[in-house]
């Protein structure tokens, strides 16, 4: 990955922290940028090196949404390229994420405005400097969020504060993020990074195919009807075993009863919000 332009790459103790690199921009996404980031995700998601993903941005922010001038203004005319951007921004940001095959975190290090949203809402976690800024501006510019993105409010929020944030246009803190459940929790920035790698910890300490498995499960299961989702979850139950040969499930009851190391209610990582 050493010809990356606009994203860079760092991968340690089975973590990779993937920043959006446009920090003069302040991270704002470009073509480039959505197909630079389309094929790492689909390259680290194979990569047993990696366990946990953290999506980040470098410098003072998160992601300030598309570049304006980039993304829409010279692909203006261009209907190829202009489809090629598109597919690349909408499959990295929700259907590689949402999907992942990992444990997946956003960072949000600064601002976090517009399509950003797109990709916090699609992590597993989200957490978050107490001093992030976040907005969905997009009703200032006489347009409406773009992508998925009022759609996936609706997912994430409430529905009267989606509708705040999208109607109103109005910036809120890390700390009013947290209590919308927008993320996980907000954090001080010197304690941001140590926090994530805590629960960056916690995550890859869990089987691999039992935690894929549940998080499908869990966002699958959320639009079915209950005797739908007996049914599904029983499939996926059997999945898990087939896949494993029920060799996770064996150690986690023998931590549990024979060897007594293993406190349901104890853990490494624990919600500070």
């Amino acid at each position: 990955m050493n010809d990356l332009k606009t994203v860079s790459v760092e991968i340690e103790d089975g973590i990779a922290w993937v920043a959006l690199n446009r920090p003069e921009k302040r991270n704002a996404m470009s073509p480039t940028l959505h197909l630079e980031m389309d094929r790492v995700l689909a390259e680290l998601e194979t990569d047993p090196a990696v366990r946990c993903l953290v999506v980040t941005g470098a410098g003072k922010a998160f992601s300030a949404g598309q570049d304006l001038k980039e993304f829409f203004r010279e692909l203006d005319g261009k209907p190829a390229e202009t489809k090629r951007a598109t597919e690349a921004a909408n499959r990295w940001r929700w259907d590689r994420l949402y999907n992942y095959g990992k444990p997946t975190i956003a960072m949000v290090n600064g601002f976090c405005v517009g399509g950003a949203f797109m990709q916090l809402i699609a992590c597993d976690f989200a957490i978050a400097a107490e001093d992030a800024t976040f907005s969905l501006s997009e009703i200032n510019w006489g347009i409406i969020p773009g992508g998925l993105v009022a759609r996936v409010m609706t997912e994430a929020l409430g529905y009267r504060d989606a509708l705040d944030l999208c109607l109103t246009g109005r910036a809120f803190d890390g700390a009013e993020a947290a209590r919308l459940r927008l993320v996980n929790e907000a954090v001080p920035l010197d304690g941001l990074k140590a926090r994530v790698k805590e629960l960056a910890t916690l995550l890859m300490s869990k089987d691999p195919v039992a935690y894929r498995c549940t998080k499908e499960a869990v966002r699958r299961v959320r639009s079915m009807p209950f005797d739908q989702a007996y049914d599904y979850l029983n499939a996926k139950m059997q999945e898990v075993h087939q896949a494993g040969g029920g060799r996770a499930q064996r150690e986690g009851i023998s931590q549990f009863i024979d060897q007594k190391s293993y406190k349901p209610v104890e853990g490494s990582y624990s919600h500070k919000a």
